[in-house]
């Protein structure tokens, strides 16, 4: 996909859509940037089909002749209430029709915060790019191709008044997101431990990444048994996976990013339900977006180090499964009683961010798909935030503004919680229980987090997998968190 920027006061025209956003106290001089004999077409059409420009509302407009097939006009809701995410919902409804009708070519006009049109700063300029890039999205390779889809992202798209370098970075961090939606979206006969690392290596050839892989020899010697457990059920043993892209001049520190690399999970001996096993292709998910995140970063050129490790493994009930009433000594030395085998991405996870530790970085983010009480608790578009370090959180929460995912900070200061992820054998215990369990699982993880380490983990369960199409997502696997990362990093990086 291209980008091509008009000057300000020029018009939209001669691409096969034309796309105008419009606050909802939009006038006929909000038509302006569309040719005028097409604009007096727009007016008729406007209150002919009742079209109010409401939040998430689009009227498509269509031609009869020439090389522009439609009009598409995208609400944008109340301008005063107007937040950088609405860029994004109404690039994408427009990109989308034009990908639905195998458009090649898009010309899109939108307002900035003041209603003029044209003249968008970097910030908002990555909203539009982002959106036009998740608008082309699917994932359909294992379906027989339908002769009479002409669905296509557009080749060419160009915006009134952009800023360029905003609607690129919008692009390579929306494509990083895709990335990871795809590999989110394999199913478990296709992606397991060995197939992943397989992934990760073209990866870092690709992108000039280093790369290094533990096998199971290698986890064993270094006794990291708490991943290695959680993957002996399985066929394919499991592996810890590190990507590091090291910029030449890493003037802005280093970050680690670890991600839940659970390719299929099946609970184990805990078994899961039938129904609760539809979707646990997706529990891999974090280790799918700490990887895209490395990709961007290195897209982007950002002046500072970003690790992406990840503890990848299938959880199966087969001959060599951990049980229940195992202890396990995890690679920092602490030991933990399992109770339940269907808590496994923590056991992965505490393995992965001792060894992250290690590194010193300046900080540590974890991203994993991992408690159903969080989704209990805050539904599926909003996803858990935990950190040790109030400075932190508060930094990467003021990030979410412009990636338009919605995080909420959760409580990590509960002695009486605190308490029940102690164990009565061992120095702790995979899961503590119902109540309150996306916060013990954040306990629990910070006990592999190195002592003075700032750490964020995020738990985005729920939130990585739209069973229904909303907003500019899909069904089908999110890739969430991933936008968020990428924009700390480049908050990070200064860019």
């Amino acid at each position: 996909m291209k980008f091509e920027v008009l000057e300000d006061g020029a018009r939209i025209r001669n691409k096969n859509v034309l796309g105008i956003a419009l606050y909802e106290d939009f006038s006929q001089e909000d038509l302006l940037p569309l040719p005028s004999s097409l604009a007096l077409l727009v007016k008729m059409e406007i209150p002919r089909e009742n079209f109010k420009a409401k939040k998430g509302t689009s009227l498509i407009v269509p031609l009869a002749d020439g090389e522009t097939q439609c009009i598409v006009l995208a609400g944008m809701g109340k301008r005063e209430e107007a937040c950088l995410d609405d860029w994004r919902i109404a690039a994408f409804m427009i990109a989308r029709t034009a990908a639905s009708r195998g458009a090649s070519s898009v010309s899109i006009a939108m307002p900035d915060a003041s209603g003029k049109y044209g003249g968008h700063d970097r910030e908002l300029s990555r909203c539009i790019g982002s959106g036009v890039v998740l608008a082309g999205y699917r994932f359909e390779k294992y379906r027989t191709q339908d002769q009479e889809d002409r669905f296509r992202a557009p080749d060419v798209v160009e915006v009134l008044g952009a800023d360029i370098s905003g609607l690129e970075e919008g692009r390579i961090v929306s494509a990083g997101q895709c990335w990871a939606r795809d590999m989110a979206n394999e199913p478990g006969n296709v992606i397991n431990p060995g197939t992943f690392e397989q992934e990760a290596r073209r990866l870092a050839e690709s992108h000039g990444l280093e790369i290094g892989v533990l096998d199971a020899s290698e986890l064993e010697r270094r006794g990291m048994n708490a991943l290695l457990s959680v993957g002996r059920g399985s066929a394919t043993p499991p592996r810890l996976i590190h990507l590091t892209y090291r910029p030449e001049a890493a003037s802005k520190g280093a970050i680690a990013l670890v991600g839940k690399g659970i390719t299929f999970d099946s609970g184990g001996l805990s078994i899961k339900p039938a129904d609760s096993m539809v979707t646990m292709k997706g529990d891999k998910t974090g280790a799918c977006v700490v990887l895209a995140a490395v990709k961007v970063a290195s897209e982007l050129k950002l002046p500072l180090t970003v690790h992406a490790i990840t503890g990848v493994a299938e959880n199966m009930p087969g001959g060599g499964a951990y049980r229940p009433d195992d202890i396990i000594r995890a690679y920092n030395g602490k030991t933990i009683e399992v109770n339940n085998t269907d808590a496994e991405g923590r056991l992965t996870l505490a393995d992965a961010l001792a060894y992250a530790s290690e590194l010193e970085p300046d900080a540590i983010i974890d991203i994993a798909t991992l408690t159903g009480a969080c989704a209990v608790a805050l539904g599926d578009t909003t996803a858990g935030l935990f950190t040790n370090d109030e400075r932190l959180g508060t930094e990467f929460l003021s990030v979410t503004r412009a990636s338009g995912e919605r995080f909420w900070k959760l409580p990590m200061d509960d002695e009486n919680l605190r308490k029940k992820v102690k164990s009565s054998v061992a120095d702790v215990v995979n899961s503590a229980g119902r109540y309150g369990g996306a916060i013990t699982a954040a306990m629990f993880l910070e006990n592999f987090v190195k002592k003075g380490t700032p750490w964020i983990h995020l738990d985005i369960a729920a939130t990585d997998f739209a069973k229904e199409a909303y907003s500019y997502y899909t069904k089908g696997a999110t890739a969430f968190g991933m936008r968020t990362i990428a924009r700390f990093l480049i908050a990070r990086a200064g860019a």
